[in-house]
């Protein structure tokens, strides 16, 4: 997959483009289902598949309260998972308030038609997009018979057949419900971090803890609590099992918020390391116990549980 960050001079003349617009934040079932309608069409009419994303995400602009937006998928993991899907070009295509401003006739005729002469669109039943999001497909449509392309509608029953928003995973996570999410997102919810130096307590009980600072800001972190996860270090092809924590270690010392892997099996010296992070069960809630005894002997629960969970998931 080719990834283009420039429009003008660098993008390229596409063959036959079939494209689609969106933020495809977590490219999840719902986007699989437009990404396969995308494919099916361009071998039809022997093109190429082009997807026009937006950076940053267009509530960062345009929202009154733009820290708030939380994204499934960083900018290069959504990368990575359009490349899986077989996609041909990325656009990514800086948004800004001048952009946000285009009408929704100017947005098909000075951006879409100007920069990709499309062969095909491809769109949910109901995309809205342009300023004031009032364009539609019927605009679409229309503006397709003056400007010499196809306007093709996923329609409802075919988005409905996979009811998934990344509103709805973003719920569940934060509810705590790793399983549906995953289930929507057809993979395990995943963030990158990079191991930094901790307080080092969790090795003097023996369960010694990768300390993740975890960026960019937008990226959605679950909610506080113990969970089951995979660990990949350094993309590397070995994949550890293990648990993680979110909170704050109210039996420690309360204070500030860390997000730490426990990985099993493995005391290897890894700061400086990135490390993925793929979610699969949660466990319990953050508990304050009377000692690092009454931890302990929890944390050797929680590894029991996990592995357990685990080994069943494979």
């Amino acid at each position: 997959m080719k990834v283009h960050y420039e429009l003008a001079p660098s993008l390229p003349t596409f063959n036959n483009a079939v494209l689609t617009i969106g933020t495809f934040d977590g490219v999840h079932k719902g986007h699989q289902k437009i990404l396969q309608q995308l494919r099916e069409t361009a071998n039809a009419v022997n093109g190429e598949t082009v997807i026009i994303t937006f950076h940053p995400h267009p509530r960062k602009i345009v929202s009154s309260v733009p820290g708030d937006v939380k994204l499934l998928t960083t900018l290069q993991e959504k990368i990575s998972l359009l490349e899986k899907a077989g996609i041909d070009h990325l656009v990514v295509v800086p948004f800004d308030h001048h952009f946000s401003n285009l009408s929704a006739r100017e947005y098909i005729t000075d951006f879409i038609v100007a920069y990709f002469k499309p062969h095909t669109v491809v769109i949910g039943y109901d995309h809205r997009f342009g300023k004031g999001r009032l364009g539609d497909f019927q605009l679409l449509e229309q503006l397709g018979l003056e400007n010499g392309f196809v306007v093709n509608e996923i329609s409802e029953q075919v988005l409905q057949e996979s009811v998934v928003s990344s509103t709805k995973i973003r719920a569940s996570i934060a509810a705590h419900d790793i399983e549906t999410a995953n289930i929507f997102l057809g993979y395990p919810y995943f963030f990158d971090g990079l191991v930094v130096e901790g307080n080092k307590v969790g090795r003097t009980i023996g369960y010694p803890t990768a300390n993740l600072h975890i960026a960019p800001e937008e990226k959605l972190i679950p909610s506080d609590g113990v969970y089951a996860v995979r660990v990949t270090i350094n993309d590397a092809k070995e994949v550890y099992t293990g648990m993680m924590n979110i909170g704050v270690r109210p039996t420690i010392d309360g204070k500030k918020r860390v997000v730490e892997v426990n990985i099993f099996d493995f005391d290897a010296d890894i700061y400086g390391a990135q490390v993925k992070v793929e979610l699969y069960y949660y466990l319990r809630g953050e508990v304050k116990f009377d000692g690092l005894e009454g931890l302990k002997a929890q944390l050797l629960q929680d590894k029991n549980k996990a592995t357990a969970l685990l080994q069943s998931s494979i």
